[in-house]
């Protein structure tokens, strides 16, 4: 049975966006949807002395024009430098910060990405590296994408050849159960929840932020807080 997921791409996202991945056979970057403003898709939360804080990737916003998440383009690359510049700040006292910086640090110092699109799978597919997750990742632009919400969804589940689909708890509210069942395709919720908390740095425990909180603070030791992340 080939299990697979769909989701948007999000800049640097949580924990738990890397157990959905390692839980499935193949994972499908979906960036041919809207591009969303004030979401997860270029932003992110790091911890810091005075709390949270958002890192954000200014992108190029086309005004009312229906834009996809693959079509949004990077707006310079001064804020790499910024970026990093607050991963320093706020984890260079995390015991393993040197050796995850080591390989992401090029990342922000040789921004040549022009797209959002490219700039989430590619770290996306670091971190997973640094994991040691080895599921198969593609994109959705691999696949032809007929109308609907749900119709999308389960054309490309029928064209990787997956029985089995599982799907982040959010999407209960559009997707339709009974096209999955016409197609004898499996829906599986996904559920992130009753993560343990680990060594974390400045003040009360935050699941909420960045994976890059976990590997700074916990290395290759990371897979121990998570579901379905195994070395």
């Amino acid at each position: 049975m080939k299990t697979i997921a769909i989701l948007q791409s999000n800049y640097i996202p949580w924990k738990g966006y890397f157990d959905l991945i390692a839980s499935v056979d193949e994972f499908i970057l979906y960036d041919d949807v809207q591009y969303t403003r004030r979401d997860w898709r270029n932003r992110n939360l790091i911890k810091t002395p005075a709390g949270t804080h958002w890192l954000s990737v200014p992108v190029r916003v086309k005004g009312r024009y229906h834009q996809t998440i693959r079509e949004t383009e990077l707006d310079g690359t001064d804020w790499a430098e910024r970026h990093w510049s607050s991963l320093v700040a706020n984890y260079r006292r995390a015991p393993y910060f040197d050796s995850v910086a080591e390989w992401l640090q090029p990342y922000f110092q040789d921004m040549t990405f022009t797209h959002l699109s490219e700039l989430n799978g590619s770290l996306i597919a670091a971190v997973c590296s640094y994991l040691g997750v080895a599921t198969r990742i593609r994109s959705s632009a691999d696949y032809e994408l007929p109308d609907g919400k749900t119709e999308r969804l389960v054309s490309i589940c029928r064209d990787t050849g997956a029985s089995r689909y599982v799907s982040g708890p959010a999407a209960r509210a559009y997707i339709d159960t009974q096209l999955f069942e016409d197609a004898e395709i499996d829906l599986c919720w996904f559920e992130y929840g009753d993560y343990p908390e680990y060594p974390q740095l400045w003040g009360s425990f935050v699941h909420q932020v960045t994976v890059l909180d976990l590997l700074f603070n916990c290395g290759q030791g990371a897979p121990r807080y998570m579901k379905y992340v195994h070395r």
